[in-house]
Parts: structure tokens; sequence; C-alpha cells
């Protein structure tokens, strides 16, 4: 019997299968790849005509340098930086350096390094002499040919307001050039993350006097998984800003080679800084003023000194008592959702929830995670409010799954129809070709529209995939049982019968090779959905069919326990609906046939006997 047609059904089915990991690429990725090239050219012409970098331009921010390789403890660093005023807020605890004042001292309160509320805090912010020194500073630059002394990371302010910083309790810092100029900075802080830096200057000399606003945030060394970053990845960590209504977000390996240019921009709103995956050190000039921005790098011996800055326009200050102010605002914390989104409508910083890297899929991507989010604040379980997002995801798409379930039925009804074709026209492909495409336009059916479900899968799986890796909410989230952080993969392991025996998996036994319970469960809903349909009379493409559930458990074993629960939960549901539709059609449903159970249902469908007399 000749299976030309079918098997040519099957194989396409195989290939949109795994086209859910592997063909994203080919739609998705290489237009993004492209987008990002654009946008890298974008940036190379936004620097070439702002050249941020030359040596005449008036109110040049300074370049912060390296200084000595790391060697000392935080501790250590931190006493040897001299004086500091106490940070104490119910979200972030530090210090903030006298000499320079300088924000360099920052632990996050309510995150801590593991699901171990024990474990240390999330440390943001570090001096330098520590292991990768992280520090804001603000500051005034002069006007051209101008040489006057103005504060620096060298200049120890003295604090005259305020003790502990903490919300609804500023402290005040002054310092007196000897020559006329009176710089006060009074630095306040909410109950979150955001800093409000409030510098001004008084006049007392017998001259007038120009000065340019600026603050910087500096990051010496960058975590080798950000340096080895490219567009294939799913997170950007590096340098991230709003100029323009655009984002701005050269990662650390654009500087990576010896000479690399500053990327240069101008803007009226927006904001600049550097991003981790989790939290963020941001600063937020005014955001009704024009500014020019910069994302730079320097040698700082082994390594790279990374420095996002900005410049404000010049304040002229009149002689014999004149003042200028300005406020800048630091954002220094986790990248909350809720917590930048409120920023961005109190305060008016234009798309501040753009600091989470939605990544491509940003406009499936961002209703899904506050889909989820809802849904979670409703139950106050991600893990349920997963399972709820599956199911929402599975009514949304019911009609055209439906229409296309209605397809694969009608394709199994005429299928014995197919068969005496494909044996009518056995010696001439081509006939056999018309006649097959005469019987679907009779019978008013398009075998491709069966596998359009699959295509749909793909954006909606990478864009939770997304939200599950990216987003705090996500991270250390607990679910019932042994999953304590659903952004993580599933922690048991199949090597050590996931607990049973005494002893813990290697560290360098890789993920995909340890198993764990949610990737099986996964593996084995996959391979019951296969059981569904008619086995292929082809051996080679069953067996193909047979090792797909395999091949997708060890690939899922290294994707976060979230998604392995949504894609076990979808599957089930795709069984239930499966069934039910065929079931509707009048097609024969083949599950327990495949799984070898029909006798046994026969056996459980039988009348029990009537006992016999005796």
């Amino acid at each position: 019997m000749n299976n030309t047609g079918n098997n040519r059904n099957i194989l396409i089915a195989t290939i949109l299968s795994f086209a859910i990991f592997a063909g994203w690429y080919l739609f998705i990725g290489e237009p993004a790849m492209k987008a990002e090239q654009a946008h890298q050219a974008a940036l190379v012409k936004a620097q070439k005509q702002h050249p941020a970098a030359a040596p005449a331009a008036p109110g040049t921010v300074p370049a912060v340098a390296g200084g000595a390789p790391a060697h000392l403890s935080r501790s250590q660093a931190l006493a040897e930086g001299g004086a500091r005023v106490r940070i104490d807020t119910p979200s972030v605890d530090g210090s903030l350096l006298l000499k320079g004042a300088r924000f360099d001292d920052l632990r996050l309160k309510h995150y801590r390094e593991t699901s171990d509320r024990k474990s240390p805090e999330i440390v943001l912010l570090a001096p330098k002499g520590a292991a990768y020194p992280y520090f804001v500073d603000f500051g005034w630059s002069n006007a051209a040919g101008v040489n006057q002394a103005l504060p620096d990371d060298a200049t120890v302010w003295t604090q005259v307001g305020g003790t502990t910083l903490s919300p609804g309790k500023p402290v005040t810092l002054r310092w007196d050039n000897g020559h006329g100029l009176i710089f006060t900075r009074q630095i306040a802080v909410d109950d979150q993350f955001m800093f409000t830096v409030t510098d001004s200057v008084q006049n007392k000399g017998a001259a007038a006097a120009t000065l340019y606003p600026f603050a910087l945030v500096v990051r010496i060394g960058a975590p080798q998984s950000a340096l080895s970053a490219s567009y294939m990845t799913t997170l950007h960590e590096g340098f991230v800003g709003l100029a323009s209504d655009s984002v701005v977000d050269p990662t650390y390996s654009k500087f990576k080679d010896e000479g690399a240019q500053p990327i240069a921009f101008s803007s009226t709103g927006g904001w600049l800084g550097i991003t981790d995956k989790y939290w963020m050190a941001t600063i937020i000039p005014p955001q009704g003023e024009a500014y020019d921005g910069k994302f730079s790098a320097s040698d700082a011996g082994s390594t790279k000194a990374y420095q996002g800055d900005y410049r404000l326009g010049a304040r002229n200050i009149a002689a014999g008592g004149g003042t200028a102010s300005v406020t800048h605002h630091l954002f220094a914390g986790a990248k909350v959702v809720d917590t930048l989104r409120h920023y961005e409508h109190t305060m008016g910083i234009t798309d501040f929830v753009m600091a989470v890297d939605w990544g491509w899929f940003r406009p499936i991507t961002q209703p899904l995670f506050w889909v989820l989010d809802y849904f979670y604040k409703l139950f106050g379980n991600f893990g349920l409010a997963i399972l709820l997002l599956t199911v929402c995801v599975k009514l949304v798409t019911f009609p055209i799954a439906n229409a296309s379930a209605k397809t694969m039925a009608k394709m199994k009804k005429i299928q014995p129809e197919q068969e005496k074709i494909k044996e009518r026209f056995a010696d001439d492909q081509v006939k056999q070709q018309q006649a097959v495409m005469e019987l679907y336009k009779r019978e008013k059916v398009n075998p491709i529209s069966g596998c359009l479900p699959q295509l749909l899968v793909i954006p909606v799986f990478f864009s939770l995939y997304k939200v599950m890796y990216v987003t705090i909410e996500m991270r250390q989230a607990p679910f019932w049982g042994w999953i304590h952080d659903l952004s993580a993969p599933d922690p048991t392991s199949i090597l050590n019968l996931f607990g049973l025996l005494p002893y813990h998996v290697p560290a360098f036994i890789p993920v995909f090779l340890s198993i764990g319970i949610w990737p099986i469960f996964m593996g084995m809903t996959q391979w019951v959905q296969t059981k569904l349909n008619p086995a292929p009379a082809d051996p080679i493409q069953a067996r193909m069919f047979g090792l797909m559930p395999i091949m997708f458990t060890f690939m899922f074993a290294t994707f976060p326990a979230g998604l392995v629960i949504y894609y076990t939960w979808n599957n089930i549901l795709g069984i239930a609906q499966q069934w039910f539709i065929m079931s509707r059609n009048g097609v024969e449903v083949h599950l327990f046939k495949n799984l070898r159970l029909e006798s046994v249902t026969k056996y459980l469908r039988a009348p029990a006997k009537a006992p016999e007399e005796t």
C-alpha cells in the first residue's frame, strides 16, 4: 500500500512540533537579528551626530577612573572610605559616603541570595576597593576654559542636617569651595527605591559663574554571562535607557574591543543606567529638560569601568548671592513592575517599565505578565496563577483549535477513500495527487489548517518563558511540594530517585541529565497525546513519534519549573479537548488501543455476571 500522502501529513506535523523550539529562529530570530543590527546602526549614527567625547565641549562629564584592583572585603572597603551617612528604609539599607557624597553601599532588604530567608541580602551598590564596585555620583562641571574648584569624588562634604537617611527624614550636605561658591545637597528617599537629590549653588563671589549639572552611574567589572551575551540570548544585562521615546540598550560586549567609542544621545525626558537581570541603578534627569547622555567604557586594570551619564544645560549664577538648583532622581533597587509603573505614572518618567527586558514578543509578553500577576494577587500563588493562565490561553485559542480538530477529524473520516485512491493510482503519482486534491476540495478539507494551533503555541510559549525568566515577581516564587522557585529548573533528580537515595547529585552533572519530576510528568503527558491518533504505518515515523516525548523531556529539564508546569497542564487540557472534539465528530479515539489498554476497558465495561444458582 502506498502511504505517500499519509506520510507527508505526518512529516508536516512532526516538523511543526519541533518548530515550537527551533522554528522560531527562522521566522522570528533572524528578523530580530536584523532589527538589532539596525538598532546598533542607529546608535552609531547617533554617536556621530552627538560626539560627546569632544575635549572642548562645555560642561564635560568626568570619566571616573577604575582605581586600584579589588583587594578588600566589602566591610574593609566601607571602613576605608571615611565617614558615612546611614541609609535605612523599609526596602533598602546601606550608607552614603561623605567623601564625594557617593552612593556606593546599598542592600535590598526583601531579596536574598537564595530562597533561604536567612541567606544574605542582595547587594546592589558596592564601594571602590571591593569586588565589582558599583556606585552613583552627582555633581557640577565647569564651562569650557574655566578651572574653578568644584566638588568631585575627593571632596569631603559636611553633614549639616539630618542623621539617618530614611523616608520623611532627608539629610543635607554642604561644601564651600573657598572662592565664593557654596554647594548644598539635600538627599531624600521614599519607602521603595527612589532617591531624590536636590543640588543648589549659591554664588557669593564677585563674578558670575556658569555650571552644568551632571549625574553618572559606574560599574567596574561585569558578570561573565553578560559579557558573553549575544542577540540570541534571552536576557539583556548592561546599559539601559530611554531617549527620545526609544530604548537605548548597548550590552557590555559592545565595548569589549580596544578603543570602542562612546554611544552618545540627546533627549528631553527619559532615563539611563546599568541593569542586571532583576536589579538596576538608574539616574533620572528632570523630565521636562533636555540633556545629553552617554554610555562609555574605559580600562580599569584587567577589567573595564562602564559608565552611563547625562549632562543638563547651563546654569548661569549671578554674582553677589545668585543661586541655581536642580533636582535629580536615582532609582536603585529591584525591577518590580508595579513599582516601575507607579513611578512612571506619579513622576512622569516615560516608559520606565521598559527597564524590564520584555524581549521580542513584548506585545504578548507584557499582557501575559499582567494576567499572570493579576491571578497571583487573587490566589497568592504563582503556580495556581500559571494553571489558570493556561486555561485562559486554551479558551482564547479554542475556536481555532476546534476548527483545526474538526479538520483533522474529517481527514480521518476520508482516510479510507485516500487509501483507495492510492491503490487505484499506485503507479501514477501525479494522478494520485490530483485525485487526493479533488477529494480535499469535495470534502472541504485543508490539511495544513490542522497544524495551525502548533504555530500559535510558539509566541505564547516563548513569551511565557521570558516572563518566568526575567521578571523579579517570579524569582523564588514557590509552588506546592518540592518547587520552591518557579523561575528555576525542577530541583529533583532521577539520579538519586528524587531524593529517596541519601546523596545529592553533584553540581557538575548537566541539568538535562538530572531530570526532575515535573519534566517527566510533561514527557508522559506528551506521550499520551501522541497516542490519541492512529500509529503511523511507517515504522521509522512511528519511532520518530515515540522519541519526541523523550527528547522534549530532556529539553524541558533545563527550563524554569513554572514553564514545565504550564506545558504539562497545557498537554492535559489538550488531550481532553482533542478527545472531546474527536468524539463529537464521530472519529474513533485511538488512545486506549495505542496504549494497549483496550482489554482493560472492555473488562471494565463488561456487565457483571449473574451469580450461579447452587
